[in-house]
């Protein structure tokens, strides 16, 4: 029901809880010295030589106006060829793909393309959070379809809640926040199943390059449905470009005037500087990433040894890809409140659970991604012993 009032606000938006991220960011602001295991993002940024485009864009007399909505050409290009050589996903640029301002507004149009307000939109708990709120801002219905206990997909589940109204399934791998990579066998079996069903197959892939212990990530756009896949691409963290703000649609291409109306009406097109620093990354190709990802897989091992000699405090199910780790608690504490009491009292900080979808038990994300080998140790190490002290007064180890 509407809020009372000539100047209330709407149903839709005043129905969607407010991100986490900002709320943690203040507790951490309030908090001097918290070392913070919360927000993935990559340690390090662009690379030098794209960072270089921005003077040459400045200086380019047609730099200024508006660019086309789908993107620039030579981007858009640089990307098939990409997809082709990385993904196997034969997608001609001119009516396959667009660039977004990051993945999360590819997210937002694709749905915004295939659903209708009352539609159904598949997620896995733990969800990313964003996509349940990109699902109820379009007035649609998150159907959530709770994982094994490996966070890995139910195919049985998923086509059990399948109905008339189900216009989507959504599969994030590697996955936020578990840092799950699904097997290439079980995305390729979702996919089939929407291809039978008549629904769609949407595939968050911004965590492609991060995969360790022998795990490959795979893109199920490499199956050959082109009427019903969906493939999502992120610069954010690859190339340490988050706030730059760059991202990837690759969609049917009977999708593709209907998404050039929604990136018309919502931001028309990405930011142009930006695409011209993601034109250059993308030449620099993913060997920039990979000598990154040593150091990262360096503070992985680190992390998992340490939280893995605490059995009786805290769990950490298995997980070769993203940078995070998706914890259980030995509590009954709400994951919120135990967040919060890390935060203030022990100068670290988490995501808690629920974000995510889960509930009845305490789960913690802990990002890794962003840090150096000494801040993480000792970010982990506030968190064992803050574990330590909170949970012994309720009687815990």
């Amino acid at each position: 029901m509407r809020a009372s009032g000539p100047m209330a606000g709407s149903t839709r938006a005043g129905g969607v809880a407010l991100p986490i991220i900002p709320t943690v960011a203040g507790w951490i602001a309030q908090t001097p010295g918290a070392i913070s295991l919360g927000q993935g993002v990559a340690y390090y940024g662009p690379p030098p030589g794209a960072l270089s485009a921005v003077e040459g864009f400045f200086r380019a007399p047609g730099s200024h106006p508006y660019k086309p909505d789908a993107g620039i050409t030579e981007l858009r290009k640089a990307f098939e060829k990409k997809l082709r050589a990385e993904n196997g996903i034969d997608a001609p640029f001119e009516r396959r793909i667009l660039v977004t301002a990051g993945a999360n507004q590819a997210f937002m149009n694709a749905v915004l393309a295939v659903c209708d307000p009352g539609d159904e939109v598949i997620l896995l708990t733990p969800y990313y959070f964003n996509h349940e709120m990109a699902v109820s801002l379009a007035s649609c219905r998150a159907v959530c379809v709770p994982t094994d206990e490996n966070h890995r997909p139910r195919l049985e589940a998923i086509a059990a809640a399948v109905t008339p109204r189900t216009r989507a399934v959504v599969t994030v791998s590697p996955n936020n926040p578990t840092g799950v990579v699904y097997p290439r066998e079980t995305l390729s079996a979702i996919n089939r199943l929407c291809a039978l069903r008549g629904i769609y197959h949407i595939s968050d892939e911004a965590y492609e390059y991060f995969t360790f212990d022998g795990a490959e990530h795979f893109s199920p756009g490499a199956l050959g449905g082109d009427d019903h896949t969906i493939s999502i691409y992120s610069l954010s963290k690859a190339y340490g470009m988050a706030s730059w703000r760059v991202g990837f649609l690759v969609a049917p291409e009977h999708l593709f005037d209907d998404l050039i109306k929604i990136q018309d009406t919502i931001i028309v097109c990405a930011p142009a500087v930006s695409q011209a620093v993601a034109l250059e990354a993308l030449r620099v190709g993913r060997d920039y990433c990979r000598k990154h990802l040593e150091v990262i897989a360096a503070v992985r091992r680190k992390v998992l040894a340490r939280l893995s000699g605490e059995p009786g405090l805290i769990s950490v199910p298995a997980s070769q890809g993203a940078f995070y780790l998706f914890a259980g608690v030995h509590t009954g504490m709400d994951d919120l409140t135990l967040t919060e009491r890390l935060i203030r009292e022990h100068r670290v900080a988490v995501i808690p659970g629920a974000t995510f979808g889960v509930t009845g038990s305490c789960r913690l994300r802990i990002a890794y991604g962003s840090l150096s080998m000494e801040t993480a140790v000792e970010g982990v190490d506030r968190l064992v012993r803050g574990l330590r002290a909170i949970l012994g007064e309720q009687g815990a180890p």
